[in-house]
This record gives structure tokens, C-alpha cells and sequence, in this order.
């Protein structure tokens, strides 16, 4: 072979060659022949794949498992087949088993290749716990083997994880650290399972982890995973060509396969009129989008149309299209001020959305964070400032949300303005139409329950009902939560938002994210208003009432809020529709799904990888085999214990809609720490806090200087109860220093475990001088030396 390559030949060329001796001693013409056809055979692989033979155990791989702990579904057993021969999108509804066949795949492929890796992507690192759980009480992978990698897990723990583990759980930033640092053994990977696929558009980590991957082998699987694949049919195929897809096994919603397996799903859309006091505001906004859209009409950078109808999206186009090429008539004019023209156009226009979809209160704290300047758009400020419409609207937002007490911008930018008005204002007539729904829904459920107390049915749920309503936009969410807050006991309702983006409003951290999921579960809430973070992924339960309080156009969030409902009885879905755009975009949105499942279905508009990888040897058919797999006891490791400890006293102060749960803080063994049973005892006797003595916790000396948390005096019967922290209590984690990795102590620690040690000599010399004054105060003839 030329330049020395080494060339292996499948065995149905060898077989050939074979034949081709035995020729030879027939004829030197018939072993010319033969020979040349062997050469041709030669040169059609001389430049093969990989040999997908290596690392494969030929033992294992003679079967394929699947498990029988779990009920056998047979559109689960088809997609897991598919998935083990050839790189698969998965498409299942949501709460119906996609993370199921991801485990059957990882398991086989953990099982064919003994010192191969299997990796599982999840975007966010609640859904990589999530996700790991799941897999873990599914398949037998023994726990020793696996590995969860979030941001949390520094580079240097993860460089001894890659080596030591063979199934990790991680998100894809990490996956792409560690590829470009090199400590991923890239091409130790066999199998790659990517949740929530339809997010690899673009350049996103899902797309930057396949890129760099294939960079090293193309000998791995790809099994995704996705409810709804795309919006359309381009992003559908974007997602297919970006993860290397060659087939798609789709159950769409209405698909005989899975219909034992869920419940019927009833959808209601309701649209509701303006009314005419929001008539009158949106009216009054108009006027203001025609005075500043107006300029760019005029100016030739925006083609002119009907004003009202005009979308964020369309001067957003408009104003790429300009920078690409400058309008004629604009020349006169400086480019920064249309610029400007087009960024006051845009942030009035997602104004004008927040008004018809969400109301006016939106609309008034979203312009309070432009008027006083927290949005960082001074031009935008200006403009408006100096424009009598504008302010006359503004005044009027003003009036309509101000009390008797003064209401300043810093309430507002807090967004708590609701919380100053005794009566509440329903600024948009979809939420009184939402405030009906819920009432309607808990007086029906409890209804229901007590006829079946009453017939003796067994089948009443003792957590409850429970409810779950979306709104994209965070306003809203405090919004509704402020006025079904006022329906408890009944309805106990709590926030759901992801991270903070802005200085005025704290999101949740993922941690605190799970523990709302947690908590939401049992029963502590049995409402949840959520942003789109609850859309996907995490496992929230049953939930029996979906409210979706805005329409998308995407399909894939309508589809994600749909699943979280019907999953193990039947759920109801309500759809509240603003009468006119919030329509349009909805029946727009439902019409592209079914474009989408229909484009996928017929397979003639999608192009799909052609060189997916046989990661089986030739000759090898494996045979499925059901077992029964009994999974070992799943347990989240000491950091999450810890943090999880951590997570639930912080959330005690994330809402005052936290104090209708309480938790109790668990008390976890001392051998999670660094205590010998020996330290742990002294320490226990000598100076662990006693829930005898009354007090739950030590709290720091009180500091000479006010602070906001202070300023109130503490009741003399809590002052009396409250012990306050010595060196002395906590001195035996102080005496010496402990192990440490990657970053040794400080010399600051060293100087302090010496104060420390003279300190423990000085209280020991006194105890002795004190136990010879008081002998020789019995026998004065002793001598105190």
C-alpha cells in the first residue's frame, strides 16, 4: 500500500483472494485474472474508514439487552434497535421514554466496548443530574463507573474523571473545554447522547462538541433526543446536518404507538377582547410608534406599511438590511442618528408586544427601567422625554398604578409595584379570564375528590391537583403569582425563573431550581408560574392544568409546555389568546407544526448523513435479549448532599411565597467530613451545640456598626437563647491543617493554626496552675511547683 498505510481488507475480499489461488494452479491466465480482480478489490478500500472492530467485545456484542424491569413498549424496543446501528433522531412527545432509550443504548454500548466511553450532553446542570438519576435507575451501569461534569467540577478533577470513569454526564460547554485542552480521550468516545437536540443550531455547544469530536474519529454513535425536532423544516434540517443524523424515528402526538401509553390531552383555545380601557392605551401607544417609526418611513430605511402591524422582528430586518446597504436617501443624514432611530423603534415596539400580550403593568415597569435610565438607553430616554405623547401615556401608567403613599422608580425597577395597591389590578383582561380557569379547575378537582370519598374509590390523588402557567416574560410571571397568591390556602402558588440577567430582578440558581421542581412534586406547591425554564427537561410531574398565558411561534415551546400534562391521567390544556396578533401568531404556530411533521414524515425534504459509522464488525447481527436488571441503589454524591443542605436554607429567603413549605434541614453523618471517630466523640461530648440547650444554631458576635439587618432589637427570650461563637467551639478543625488539593494553605492559615496551638498551651498551663491552687487550698504544706 502506498505511503506505508495499512490497509485491512473485509473478509469477503480475503475469501476472493482465496479463490483466486486456487485458479492459479489451474491456468496462468485464469490466475492473471483473478489476481487483477483482487488488486481492483485492493485499490476500491484502500483508503477505509477506521476499523469499527476496535476495542469491540465480540462476546458481548453478540446480544443486545434490554431491560424488563420497566414495562416493554414497542416503539421503545424499535427506536433503541435503530439507534445501536445507525446515528438517530429520536422524536417522542414529552413524558413518554426518550431518556428510556438513551439508557438502553448507553448500557449496550458500555457493554460492547469495555474501555470505550459513553457520554450523555444535557444543556443546563439540573437537567445533567436529572438525566443521571434516571439513566442510573434504569440500567445496571454500576455507579463507580459513572461521572457527573458540570461547571462546578474544576478542569484538574476532570482531567482524573476522564481517566478513571466510563460514563459521563455533563453539558456541553464542558465537553468542548475539555476537547480543546486535550484531556478528553476523544477517541475513547462510542456513543454520544445529546438531550434537548433540537437547541444545535448555529454555533451552539451541541454543534461545537460534534465539530471538534469528529476532528479526532468519526468511529462514535449519535443518539439525540427531542420532543419537537425545530421550528421548521430549515432548523429541522440544520439540526440533522450540525449532528451528523441519518435517521429520524418519530411518534408524533397522534401515532397509534404510544396512545396506550398516554392520556388524551384536552386543548382549549380561548381568545379574549382587548377591552376598551387597553383599547384606549394601545391607541395613545400608536400614536407615539407613528411619531418615531414615522422618521424611518420618511427617511427610506423602512418600507412603509401599516404601523400597528409592524414587529420587533420586521425593524430588526429593516435594520440589517440598511447596514448592508445604505438607502439613497439617507445619505444627507448621519448614520448614528438613524441607528438610534431604529434602537428607539425596537425597544418600542417589544413595548407595544408587552402591552397586547401581557397588559399595561409590564408595559409601565418595562418603560420605568428606560425613563429612569436602569436600561443604559440614554438616547431612547431623551427622545421620549422630550415627546408629549409619550409623557402623557407615561403619566397616566403613572397615576393608574400609583397609591396614596408615594411609589417611587426604585419600587418599580424591584418589580413589587403590585404589592403597594390593597386592591388588585387586573391590567390585562386575560388575567381575570386565568384567575376563572384556576378557581374553576381547584373547585371542580375538589368536587371530584369528594365524590370519590364518598363512592369509596381508591383512585384519589393524596398530594392533590396541580397547575402549572407559563408566561415568557418575568413581569408577568410576578404579575400572576401576585394575584392568585390571594386565592391560599386553595392555591399555593410559587415562582419559576431561571438565572438573572439584569441588576434589578434575582432568578433562581439551577440548585434552587431543582428544589422548586422538588417541592412542586410533593405537593408543597400545587401551582407553578413559570418562564420558559420550565418548558424543558426538568421532570415536574404531573401536572393536570397546562395555562399558557402567550402564544410562540415556535412550535417546539408550545409542544414542550403541552408535555407536561396527560402523562399519567388526563390533562387539560388552555391556551389564552389576546384577540388579534397574540390570534395570529398562535393559528401561524400550529400551522407550521404540522408542516414540520409532515416534511418528516414523507422524508423527501430532508437530506441526512450518509456515512454513519458501523460501530459493529462485519459478520456480527446482535440478537435482542430481554432480562430482568436489577440497578444499584441510586444516591447523589456528598457535594450535591451538601449543597442540596445549602440550596434549602437559602431558598427560605428567595419569597415570602416560600413560607407556606417548610423544610427541615437534614443532619448528615460525620464521616461525610474529616473527623476520626476519636475527634468526632470529643468533639460531640465537649462541644456540639445540644438541642437541650435551645438554641438551633450559633450565630456570630453582634457587630458594633447598623445594618439594614439589625436595625430591629432582638426580644430579650431570643436574646437569652442565643450563643455566640468562640475559638474555643470549633478549635479542633483549627489545631493543624488539613489535606488539601491542587492549592496548598496560605501562610495567613499557618500563622492562625499557630495562634491557635499557643492558645490551646496557654489554657492547658492554666488548667494545671488551677488544679494546683486548688490543692494546695486542701493541704497549704504543698508546693504549688
Amino acid at each position: 500500500m502506498s505511503g506505508g498505510r495499512q490497509c485491512t481488507l473485509p473478509r469477503a475480499w480475503w475469501a476472493a483472494g482465496g479463490k483466486a489461488l486456487d485458479k492459479k494452479e489451474k491456468g496462468e491466465e485464469e490466475a492473471a485474472d483473478a489476481d487483477d480482480d483482487l488488486l481492483l478489490a485492493a485499490a476500491a478500500v484502500a483508503d477505509p474508514d477506521p476499523s469499527p472492530v476496535a476495542g469491540f467485545s465480540a462476546a458481548a456484542g453478540a446480544i443486545w439487552i434490554y431491560p424488563t424491569n420497566y414495562p416493554v413498549r414497542g416503539y421503545q424496543v424499535r427506536m433503541a434497535r435503530a439507534a445501536l446501528l445507525g446515528n438517530t433522531l429520536v422524536c417522542l412527545p414529552t413524558g413518554l421514554g426518550k431518556t428510556f432509550v438513551a439508557a438502553v443504548v448507553m448500557y449496550n454500548f458500555y457493554r460492547w466496548f469495555p474501555s470505550g466511553k459513553v457520554l450523555f450532553l444535557a444543556p443546563t446542570k439540573p437537567l445533567v443530574a436529572q438525566q443521571m438519576e434516571a439513566c442510573a435507575r434504569v440500567m445496571g451501569i454500576p455507579l463507580r463507573h459513572m461521572a457527573e461534569m458540570t461547571g462546578g467540577t474544576q478542569a484538574l478533577s476532570r482531567r482524573d474523571l476522564w481517566t478513571a470513569k466510563r460514563v459521563f454526564f455533563l453539558t456541553p460547554q464542558i465537553m468542548v473545554n475539555d476537547l480543546s485542552r486535550g484531556t478528553c480521550p476523544a477517541v475513547e468516545i462510542k456513543c454520544l447522547v445529546i438531550d434537548e437536540a433540537h437547541k444545535a443550531l448555529g454555533n451552539h455547544a451541541y454543534c461545537q462538541v460534534v465539530r471538534e469530536l469528529s476532528k479526532y474519529t468519526n468511529q462514535f454513535r449519535i443518539l439525540a433526543l427531542s420532543a419537537t425536532p425545530g421550528s421548521d423544516t430549515k432548523a429541522v434540517q440544520q439540526v440533522i446536518s450540525n449532528l451528523l443524523i441519518a435517521q429520524i424515528e418519530l411518534c408524533a402526538e397522534d401515532s397509534p404507538e404510544i396512545q396506550p401509553y398516554s392520556h388524551e390531552r384536552q386543548v382549549e383555545k380561548i381568545v379574549v377582547p382587548l377591552g376598551e380601557e387597553l383599547v384606549g392605551i394601545q391607541n395613545a401607544y400608536i400614536q407615539v410608534l407613528e411619531t418615531f417609526a414615522g422618521r424611518l418611513i420618511r427617511t427610506g430605511v423602512l418600507a412603509r406599511r401599516d404601523i400597528p402591524s409592524l414587529t420587533k422582528y420586521q425593524i430588526i430586518l429593516a435594520r440589517d438590511q440598511y447596514r448592508k446597504n445604505p438607502s439613497s436617501q439617507s445619505a444627507g443624514i448621519h448614520q448614528g442618528v438613524i441607528e438610534g432611530d431604529f434602537a428607539l423603534c425596537i425597544s418600542l415596539y417589544h413595548g407595544y408586544e408587552l402591552l397586547l400580550q401581557m397588559g399595561v403593568r409590564s408595559l409601565f415597569i418595562y418603560l420605568c427601567g428606560i425613563v429612569d435610565g436602569s436600561k443604559g438607553l440614554t438616547r431612547t430616554k431623551n427622545e421620549l422625554g422630550r415627546n408629549e405623547d409619550f409623557m402623557k401615556l407615561y403619566q397616566h401608567l403613572r397615576d393608574m398604578f400609583s397609591d396614596t403613599s408615594s411609589v417611587n422608580e426604585n419600587i418599580y425597577k424591584s418589580k413589587t409595584v403590585f404589592e403597594n395597591k390593597k386592591e388588585f389590578i387586573y391590567s390585562h383582561p386575560k388575567l381575570k379570564k386565568l384567575e376563572e380557569i384556576v378557581i374553576e379547575h381547584f373547585k371542580s378537582w375538589k368536587k371530584g375528590c369528594s365524590d370519590q370519598v364518598t363512592t369509596g374509590s381508591p383512585s384519589v390523588d393524596a398530594v392533590g391537583t396541580r397547575v402549572m402557567i407559563f408566561s415568557s416574560f418575568r413581569d408577568s410571571v410576578q404579575e400572576i403569582a401576585e394575584m392568585l397568591s390571594r386565592l391560599s390556602p386553595v392555591v399555593r402558588v410559587m415562582t419559576f425563573v431561571g438565572h438573572s440577567t439584569g441588576k434589578s430582578t434575582k432568578g433562581f440558581t439551577q440548585k434552587e431550581q431543582l428544589e422548586v421542581v422538588k417541592r412542586f412534586r410533593e405537593g408543597g406547591y400545587n401551582t407553578l408560574v413559570s418562564t420558559c425554564v420550565g418548558e424543558e427537561g426538568l421532570d415536574i410531574g404531573e401536572v393536570d392544568l397546562i395555562i399558557c398565558f402567550d402564544a410562540q411561534k415556535s412550535p417546539v415551546r408550545l409542544v414542550q409546555r403541552m408535555g407536561r400534562t396527560g402523562r399519567r391521567r388526563q390533562g387539560r390544556i388552555v391556551v389564552i389568546l389576546a384577540e388579534g396578533r397574540e390570534e395570529r401568531t398562535y393559528n401561524q404556530s400550529q400551522s407550521n407544526k404540522r408542516s414540520i411533521d409532515k416534511a418528516i414524515s414523507a422524508n423527501k425534504m430532508l437530506r441526512f448523513y450518509q456515512h454513519s459509522p458501523r460501530m459493529i464488525p462485519e459478520g456480527i447481527n446482535p440478537k435482542m435479549h430481554k432480562m430482568f436488571i436489577s440497578a444499584e441503589k441510586y444516591e447523589p454524591s456528598n457535594s450535591r448532599i451538601f449543597s442540596k443542605e445549602r440550596r434549602s436554607s437559602s431558598l427560605q429567603h428567595k419569597s415570602a411565597l416560600f413560607s407556606c413549605v417548610t423544610g427541615q434541614k437534614q443532619m448528615h453523618c460525620h464521616e461525610n467530613w474529616s473527623l476520626s471517630s476519636e475527634e468526632f466523640e470529643i468533639w460531640d461530648r465537649l462541644y456540639r451545640i445540644k438541642e437541650s440547650d435551645g438554641i438551633k444554631e450559633p450565630v456570630l458576635p453582634r457587630v458594633q456598626f447598623e445594618t439594614l439587618e439589625n436595625l430591629e432589637e432582638i426580644p430579650k427570650h431570643k436574646e437569652e437563647a442565643t450563643r455566640e461563637l468562640s475559638l474555643s467551639e470549633w478549635r479542633i478543625w483549627q489545631s493543624r491543617p488539613f489535606p488539601t488539593c491542587v492549592v496548598d494553605h496560605s501562610d495567613r492559615c499557618y500563622h492562625f493554626i499557630s495562634v491557635m496551638e499557643m492558645i490551646e498551651l496557654m489554657r492547658h498551663e492554666q488548667k494545671l496552675f488551677q488544679n494546683s491552687v486548688s490543692l494546695y487550698s486542701k493541704n497549704p504544706t504543698s508546693s504549688l511547683l
